[in-house]
């Protein structure tokens, strides 16, 4: 009861939080041409008629009258139109029906993808905003744009649809209604140009428009209606708390290790195909430790039924649960299962049920299941005798693990009884008990209580050594030992059986989690493969090896495999199947090849080789290697994405950085050339009528206009060098006034009217460095100082020694300065300004050289401001002796 009431209050808070949103209905259809539009502005009207305020968001009428009719009379919300490529195009305007805020507004076309300036890539994304806000929608949609369905759309019609929606929003939908027509009307529609334009017919009846393809597209769009309405009764009925009845055909079968498992498969599969049902196969999981030696003869029956199971087209689930009967039917009340298949209660050979727990469908009945239960009389492929099987009754080593502890438990309670003047016996051998529930299995533990109880009475109670009783007392006392001994034997057990489940699950989702999140790092395929090679010989105690047919990745492992093994990992990356061992294709391979599937495109094989002599593989462990599998693929595919869409950033980049160097330098090249040609056109036509002076200015206005523009290329030439990673320093021992007075002659040849004022210390200092590139740094400070300084003010150097190992070179203008926010700025690529250091000439590289030469140096520049906040102030600091490259 309690479990029942605990699902009604999840499903009603689940149910409460999908309609405090607004609620979505789609008019879905089968293809283009149904009338979705049109039943849904019919729909509108009516609601409009009882007083519903309803908006047109977006509508799409394809030029059909009939629909552009049905328009006439609903407030439409202006569409907002967007510039694209030159041409105006139309979208639903989404802030205005926000501001509206209708009771329903609808929204044709779910699928569709809008303008690249819109807000949402998705028309589906802009409803969910409306749905959000509270705004009831109406909206349009054809089966073939789930996305769920999208490669079995493709595999009936050879089309692949680029426009989907995920199969999530459905969990927002209030009403689904199906607008359906028959194949042939449809056809007619197509044919009278009621679905789309004349030039367009012929093509849609070749490609899309088959008699098939619609036929298979409708029984999907049937199928998925269905599929909703199914899961929406379920859900009202556990809200309502009546038994929940399916309403489609799902067969479940429940296999064990009787004796039965495949023969059980096989009545199941047979049952399901008669009624055209799907089905599914479960077990319930088994003793992780046995299933890891593969020592229990169960576990490997129930992986034969699995196996089995797959081949026959059906799917297979391991459930995780010590009370079966109530798993079980919680698995069949959520898959909404209408048949559970089992199997006929085994008995031994003398015509009695052997075991000692309730039988499973007894147990199911006492729940008043309200679905079918098919129980099949089967024959068993083992006897299940006393002690004809080890695995129905005792092995040899629990035989004397009992034996054993039984002879301890004697030899404690003697001696307990002998020097300690213990009375109550029974203690001790209810805690042998429980030990031994908590060591072993559920029939070993009660086959223990009744030999301790045997092994108490026959002990220690008058009169000894006999299994007769004297006293009342003794009989209700050893009658008392067996009930508890039996009870706590039953409960330990669970606990175990219950912790082994939880460890195994545990287990399971540990592995991986850490798988993921290691992955999740993991930047290139190289990364990818270690921590996949790691992962999987640890989990799986195995080999791995990886094979990439199309790049050299796998050329260094080749030596692991034999070439019949590679011609079967070459089948598995061709076919996107699994091969070699524990399959049903080139068996006789050691290694296991599994495909690293993702997008339905194979990236490569991962080869598995267990340890030597494990010839059967547990459900569990092929479910952790398939899903590991899984993982890795997912992250090879986004380690590759990654690399594409990092090779479209740097060509992206490179092509803003090609703009904005063209942009920059193109007014800086052109106006000393202008000046140049200027100059030298008036020198080539009026020369005659001008004096020597003019002559000799003009001259010297190309001279320095060239040097102007050669300094302008150098830069260029410079960042580009700089840029280049393999870029060595030639070092060597300079003076640094020699470097300083060096940049002061430049910069006096280029700027004559100049001042600089330098700072030298007291005793000479000596750089180990590239004496070109420091003097061209400081040359490009001194030039950008002096460009900003007022005429008549002097650009000052001060030359510091900080410390036994570092210089500062310090170069202060007397300019405006440059506000503190963007001081950092001023050494990017471009970046240029009216004030401070920068001005609007140039092209925005000089600070830029700078900061690479020095930092080339392993030496730090930075700006601040002048003394008494005058100017700014650019301080290069360079180490003093050698660095080791």
């Amino acid at each position: 009861m309690t479990d029942q009431r605990s699902n009604k209050a999840d499903v009603l808070l689940q149910h409460t939080q999908r309609y405090q949103s607004g609620r979505l209905t789609i008019f879905l259809g089968a293809a283009p041409g149904v009338g979705k539009t049109f039943a849904m502005l019919v729909r509108a009207h009516e609601l409009a008629l009882q007083g519903t305020h309803i908006v047109i968001g977006y509508v799409e009428t394809h030029g059909r009258s009939e629909t552009e009719n049905l328009i006439v009379g609903l407030t439409i919300i202006p569409r907002k139109v967007i510039e694209y490529q030159g041409h105006s195009l139309e979208e639903m305007d989404l802030d205005a029906v926000l501001e509206k805020k209708p009771s329903i507004v609808l929204v044709d076309e779910f699928a569709h993808t809008n303008m690249p300036s819109s807000r949402h890539e998705k028309r589906w994304q802009d409803i969910n905003e409306l749905l959000d806000a509270g705004i009831d929608v109406f909206t349009t949609m054809n089966i073939q744009h789930l996305e769920s369905l999208n490669d079995v759309v493709y595999q009936i019609t050879g089309v692949r649809v680029s426009e989907t929606v995920p199969d999530r929003v459905f969990e927002r939908i209030r009403d689904i209604r199906l607008i359906d027509l028959p194949v042939n009307e449809l056809l007619e529609r197509l044919n009278q140009g009621k679905v789309y334009l004349p030039e367009q017919v012929e093509q849609a009846l070749q490609r899309f428009f088959n008699h098939s393809n619609l036929t298979a597209l409708r029984e999907l769009a049937m199928q998925t209606v269905a599929s909703y309405v199914d899961s929406d009764v379920r859900e009202n009925f556990a809200i309502q708390g009546l038994t929940q009845i399916p309403l489609k055909n799902h067969v479940l079968i429940m296999v064990d290790g009787h004796g039965y498992a495949e023969a059980l498969v096989r009545a199941g599969c047979r049952i399901a195909e008669h009624r055209m049902a799907n089905w599914t196969v479960v077990a319930f999981s088994h003793d992780a430790q046995a299933l890891k030696k593969q020592e229990n003869a169960q576990s490997r029956e129930i992986e034969r039924a699995l196996n089995l199971t797959r081949q026959l087209g059906g799917m297979t689930e391991i459930l995780h649960g010590q009370q079966h009967a109530k798993t079980l039917l919680n698995y069949v009340m959520d898959r909404g299962i209408s048949t559970l298949v089992l199997a006929q209660t085994a008995q031994n050979k003398y015509g009695f049920q052997f075991s000692f727990m309730p039988n499973l469908i007894d147990q199911l009945m006492k729940y008043q299941p309200s679905f079918e239960i098919s129980v099949v009389p089967i024959i068993a492929n083992k006897k299940l005798d006393l002690f004809s099987n080890q695995s129905a009754f005792l092995s040899l080593r629990e035989m004397l693990y009992v034996l054993f502890t039984t002879l301890i438990s004697i030899g404690i309670a003697s001696l307990g009884e002998k020097y300690l003047g213990i009375e109550e016996l029974s203690v001790i051998f209810i805690t042998a008990v429980v030990y031994v529930a908590s060591k072993t299995r559920m029939l070993v533990a009660v086959l223990s209580a009744i030999l301790f109880f045997l092994a108490y009475n026959f002990f220690f109670i008058p009169p000894k050594f006999t299994f007769q009783i004297s006293a009342h007392q003794g009989v209700i006392t050893v009658v008392a030992f067996l009930g508890a001994a039996l009870i706590a034997s039953r409960l330990a057990s669970q606990l175990k059986e219950q912790v082994t489940a939880l460890r195994t699950a545990n287990s399971y989702n540990s592995i991986m989690q850490d798988l993921g999140q290691k992955l999740s790092t993991a930047v290139d395929l190289k990364q990818v493969r270690e921590i996949a090679e790691n992962s999987l010989s640890k989990n799986l105690n195995a080999d791995v090896w990886f094979y990439f047919p199309e790049t050299s990745t796998s050329e260094n492992l080749m030596q692991q495999v034999t070439e019949k093994e590679k011609i079967s990992a070459d089948w598995t990356f061709k076919n996107h199947q699994p091969s070699g061992c524990f399959t049903q294709t080139l068996t006789e391979n050691e290694w296991w090849f599994l495909p690293l599937l993702a997008s339905k495109q194979c990236l490569g094989v991962i080869g598995l080789k267990l340890a030597s002599g494990q010839s059967i593989l547990n459900t569990e462990q092929k479910q952790l290697a398939e899903t590991m599998v899984e993982y890795i693929a997912q992250a090879i595919s986004r380690t590759q994405l990654t690399k594409a869409l990092e090779l479209a950033n740097v060509s992206s980049e490179t092509e803003k950085l090609r703009s904005a160097l063209l942009s920059s330098v193109s007014h800086d090249l052109r106006s000393p050339l202008a000046s140049m040609i200027g100059a030298a056109d008036t020198l080539s036509n009026y020369r005659h009528s001008m004096d020597e002076a003019d002559q000799d200015s003009l001259l010297e206005a190309i001279h320095l206009e060239g040097e102007r523009l050669d300094r302008y290329i150098q830069n260029l030439l410079d960042m580009t060098r700089l840029g280049h990673e393999g870029l060595s320093l030639k070092r060597d021992w300079i003076g640094v006034d020699e470097l300083v007075g060096s940049a002061v002659r430049r910069l006096k040849r280029y700027m004559p009217q100049a001042l600089v004022d330098v700072h030298l210390p007291e005793q000479s200092l000596s750089l180990f460095v590239h004496a070109a590139l420091i003097e061209q740094a400081i040359f490009n400070v001194l030039e950008n100082a002096a460009k900003f300084s007022p005429e008549h003010q002097a650009v000052i150097i001060d030359i510091v020694q900080m410390n036994d190992n570092e210089i500062e070179i310090a170069i202060t203008d007397q300019g405006q300065g440059i506000p503190e926010d963007e001081r950092d700025r001023i050494f990017d690529m471009f970046y240029t300004m009216q004030r401070g250091d920068r001005g609007q000439y140039g092209t925005g590289l000089g600070l830029t050289i700078v900061k690479a030469i020095i930092g080339a140096h392993m030496g730090k520049i930075m700006a601040s401001s002048g003394k008494n906040h005058q100017g700014t102030c650019i301080r290069m600091q360079l180490p003093i002796q050698q660095i080791s490259e």
